[in-house]
């Protein structure tokens, strides 16, 4: 329960931290080009961190086919529903072979 405590509290202080920010730094171009790409590069993290590690273990299995997968339909600039069902299919297909 300690560590919600912590987080809850930690999300908190960096929306604080946000609102104290003076409006002059946030109209720099830097700071609005950083603003647009932090995310992105936030969730390319975490989903690599989800996808390929395991009890602190780098792994490739299932999921690493999954998101291959899904990155092919993407290139091919298929629908959203299209690229996920794609990364459902080929994940469950690698694991029913055994992988």
């Amino acid at each position: 329960m300690t560590i919600w405590i912590a987080t809850a509290v930690g999300c908190y202080l960096v929306k604080l931290l946000g609102l104290l920010v003076p409006a002059g730094a946030l109209e720099r171009p830097l700071v609005q080009r950083l603003s647009a790409l932090l995310p992105v590069a936030l969730l390319a993290a975490l989903t690599a961190q989800q996808t390929f590690s395991a009890n602190g273990a780098l792994v490739l299995d299932a999921r690493g086919a999954g998101v291959a997968a899904a990155a092919l339909a993407l290139v091919l600039r298929a629908p959203f529903l299209v690229v996920v069902a794609a990364a459902v299919v080929v994940t469950a297909g690698v694991r029913a072979l055994g992988g």
